[in-house]
């Protein structure tokens, strides 16, 4: 960690976020850039209406591949000297291939690397295959993870009978499990979404009209060729572009992690918030200090922490989305910029992830706390009591109920006596009389399970 390092994503968080190096840093653009160029290169010697490019030998083909496997910080490094004279990251790296090629039996194809291309041919696709991999090798995995970790903290307590809160004031019971099982189902939903998403891709010149294409090899099928290579990288064929893609795909991705993000905030703000009620206990860990002057203090720090990170992933997730899908006529250079801060926004909402995840495991259940609750809120019964006055047609069930009950404190034995005085089938007097908080929560279990399996 580097205690000079002005983010804290370098810096506090530099081990938390090392994961995402190799998909979202300046190396891994410039190695993203690398590929493309070098896949392009080997997609028009495999072209055989292009004469003008031999086919590579397997020894050649596996040195090209040797370049891309093998790209290190030192050849980042040598591309960013030479950026420091063209002052242009992708010329740069064109500059790059053709040192490294210029010393193979390749030299004779260098000036067909970055054929007919334009510098947002090779950062779009880079930048997609980027966001592809960070999110299906590093953030789908932690967000998997969280999940489950959550779904299997439910699964024990499907049936454990909770008191609800609504407005912060005691309301019908649920139970733990349910209340957990409705973040999983949420976060299910939001990750559909999420690997259902197209990252998409462009290869048709500086105002995507294949102008140089045509002008070297108009017998050529330019859109068609497009689409293989783009497709062969696994990402999906935009037809229709200016100079840039028009990064509708990000801003569609980043709302959807933003909506994830967003139910991880509601749920770090319940989980702060049952601890506060006793609900779960924090198990303290030796060492750690809750307080500089209250020893006694085990705080939920971790779900403040990732309560603070959601925030700022989504900040910058918003403003992405609405940024990159803007762009005057047929290009301006305010989303180069831009997009260069997409691994941000990853970074917080993995940091956010993996504190939710470390709060989880300190946590324990008070069941006893739970029935305490319960027993003390015996009012809570006011409803289904109400409900069956409704079903027998007695008068003004609300109303009685509201008097007896809204503000006020009610025994077992107050409500008992209420139930015996009304007029209602022995069966449903019965089945009210025996009623308790902790026996009033409806099909809590069976929807809780049918979502946790």
């Amino acid at each position: 960690m580097s205690l000079t390092a002005i983010s804290p994503l370098d810096g506090r968080y530099a081990a938390q976020t090392q994961p995402l190096a190799d998909f979202a840093s300046e190396f891994a653009l410039i190695k993203y850039r690398v590929t493309v160029e070098i896949r392009w290169l080997m997609q028009l010697s495999q072209e055989p209406e292009i004469a003008e490019v031999r086919a590579f030998t397997p020894a050649e083909v596996a040195l090209l591949e040797g370049v891309i496997a093998g790209f290190s910080l030192d050849d980042a490094t040598l591309v960013k000297d030479i950026e420091r004279t063209t002052n242009h990251d992708v010329k740069a790296v064109e500059y790059f291939l053709k040192e490294r090629l210029g010393e193979t039996s390749l030299s004779d194809v260098l000036e067909w690397v970055h054929f007919a291309c334009t510098s947002e041919d090779i950062n779009n696709l880079s930048h997609a295959l980027m966001l592809k991999n960070a999110l299906e090798q590093v953030l789908l995995p932690r967000i998997h993870e969280l999940i489950e970790a959550v779904a299997e903290m439910a699964r024990p307590y499907v049936a454990t009978p909770l008191l609800s809160r609504t407005h912060g004031q005691p309301a019908s019971p649920s139970t733990l499990g349910k209340e957990l099982a409705v973040f999983v189902h949420r976060w299910r939903r939001q990750v559909r979404f999420l690997k259902q998403q197209e990252y998409l891709g462009k290869l048709n010149g500086a105002v995507g009209c294949f102008n140089a294409h045509v002008s070297a090899f108009p017998e050529i099928n330019w859109p068609v060729l497009a689409q293989r290579f783009v497709e062969s990288l696994g990402l999906t064929y935009n037809p229709l572009t200016t100079q840039i893609e028009s990064h509708d795909y990000m801003a569609e991705l980043f709302h959807s992690l933003s909506r994830f993000n967003t139910i991880l905030l509601d749920f770090d703000r319940d989980i702060w918030t049952y601890i506060s009620l006793g609900v779960f206990r924090q198990r303290a860990v030796k060492g750690e200090v809750g307080s500089s002057t209250m020893p006694h203090k085990v705080n939920p720090i971790d779900f403040e922490n990732s309560e603070a990170n959601v925030g700022i992933a989504n900040a910058l997730f918003e403003h992405l989305a609405g940024k990159l899908a803007v762009s005057r006529l047929q290009r301006d250079l305010s989303d180069s910029s831009a997009i260069r801060s997409m691994g941000v926004g990853l970074a917080h909402t993995l940091i956010a992830v993996t504190a939710a995840l470390r709060g989880l495991r300190k946590l324990s259940v008070d069941e006893a706390r739970l029935a305490a609750d319960l027993d003390a809120n015996w009012e809570v019964l006011a409803e289904p009591i109400q409900t069956v006055m409704r079903k027998a047609g007695l008068p003004n069930p609300y109303e009685r109920l509201k008097e007896l009950t809204r503000g006020a404190r009610i025994t077992p034995e107050g409500l008992k006596e209420f139930v015996a005085g009304l007029e209602l089938p022995e069966e449903d007097k019965a089945r009210l009389a025996a009623l308790t908080p902790g026996g009033y929560i409806g099909v809590a279990e069976q929807l809780a399970r049918e979502v946790l399996g």
